[in-house]
């Protein structure tokens, strides 16, 4: 598989299992849910951790930040899917720098 789309799926991943991890933890906190919720949370992000270990840069600092652009299209995706309300032009937008932003960081050519 070529490493596009490998680090495509690991960033994936990586972004699904923290917005789960994390919005469990909301779920318990701010909207009263039971402590259940974080049975799944926690290892949610400890499977986003590993996960970000696996990305194909040599840096962690790069793959963090790499990372963060697709957190945002993740983020506006869960916005979305979850919770029923759909990201705006300027969502769009935003979320479409931070992938360009992302790929910038993590594939541009370096000596």
């Amino acid at each position: 598989m070529p490493i596009y789309a490998t680090t495509a799926l690991i960033y994936a991943a990586a972004a699904l299992a923290e917005i789960v991890g994390c919005f469990a933890f909301w779920a318990w906190l701010r909207q009263g849910q039971s402590s259940i919720w974080l049975a799944a949370g926690v290892p949610a992000l400890i499977a986003f951790a590993w996960l970000l270990t696996l990305a194909p840069a040599e840096h962690a600092g790069r793959a963090y930040a790499a990372y963060g652009g697709v957190y945002i299209v993740a983020s506006l995706l869960w916005l979305l899917l979850a919770e029923g309300h759909a990201p705006d032009r300027w969502d769009l937008i935003g979320g479409a720098l931070a992938l360009v932003a992302a790929a910038i960081i993590l594939f541009a050519p370096r000596s």
